[in-house]
């Protein structure tokens, strides 16, 4: 669905340029009703915004306590219906003396050809708290260089299929993903994944899922997350790279605050 005249910027890029620009840096409250749907659906972090109305004054709590936010694009993608954006955030919270802190994020968007009409997004809200309680600010990573002059790539299900299979554990490819704040490896030994929203674009593929099973020892210790007896269930989102069968690379970010606040209460 490539319906932008060479060397123009494609209306559902345009839709994310307004929407890390005009909103999120700007917090200009006047532009989500016209990038968004009054029924626009949010789903971040194992919670369901229903409608513009519940994400628009979310957001905007978020953007005042980080006044002058910035957000950075790493990597963008679409199909032309859909689009993934691999972003760090990046600002001085008023709530924290104004320390400094940079997480990474990956959203992924629909849109009805005007309008962006659902979102899904997972952010290191974990690697945030953690910046705000030491005071020592992670550094933002590169930018993509142009990122709102992205053209739509088509689809290869072959790819989506192959990472359905690699968020089971069935299909290979650890060592070349970054995990949240740079981690080594997956929190969890997945024994299935619930895929909510998949697409690819040429050779990269935007997901987001929620995984179940047993958190490994290693990820525990690194967390200081206490290992319970159960499975437990932890939300994702990634923009990875697939060749040869294999998943080869790219960036997931887990809902790891979600997961400790979780097992906090058990």
């Amino acid at each position: 669905m490539d319906d932008a005249p060479d060397g123009s910027v494609h209306p559902l890029v345009r839709l994310a340029q307004r929407f890390t620009i005009d909103w999120l840096d700007r917090a200009d409250s006047a532009v989500p009703p016209q990038i968004m749907t009054p029924d626009y659906q949010v789903h971040i972090g194992g919670i369901d915004l229903d409608g513009l109305e519940a994400y628009a004054p979310a957001t905007l709590g978020q953007l005042t306590q980080f006044p002058g936010l910035l957000l950075t694009v790493h990597d963008l993608v679409t199909t032309g219906d859909r689009l993934a954006i691999h972003f760090s955030e990046h600002g001085a919270s008023a709530r924290h003396e104004l320390r400094t802190a940079t997480w990474n994020g990956v959203a992924l968007f629909r849109w009805d050809g005007e309008r962006l009409t659902e979102n899904w997004t997972q952010e290191d809200y974990a690697a945030r708290r953690r910046q705000l309680a030491d005071g020592r600010p992670d550094v933002v990573g590169s930018p993509m260089v142009a990122p709102w002059t992205v053209r739509p790539a088509g689809p290869d299900p072959a790819a989506e299929d192959v990472v359905r299979r690699w968020l089971t554990g069935a299909a290979p490819g650890v060592d070349g993903v970054r995990w949240d704040d740079g981690r080594d490896g997956p929190l969890i030994g997945p024994d299935s994944a619930e895929v909510a929203e998949i697409f690819s674009a040429g050779d990269q593929v935007a997901f987001a899922a929620t995984q179940s099973g047993r958190l490994r020892g290693d990820a525990s210790d690194a967390e200081g997350i206490p290992i319970p007896d159960d499975p437990v269930r932890l939300g994702l989102a990634g923009l990875v790279s697939v060749a040869g069968g294999a998943v080869t690379g790219g960036v997931v970010i887990s809902d790891r605050l979600g997961l400790m606040r979780s097992l906090s209460r058990r």
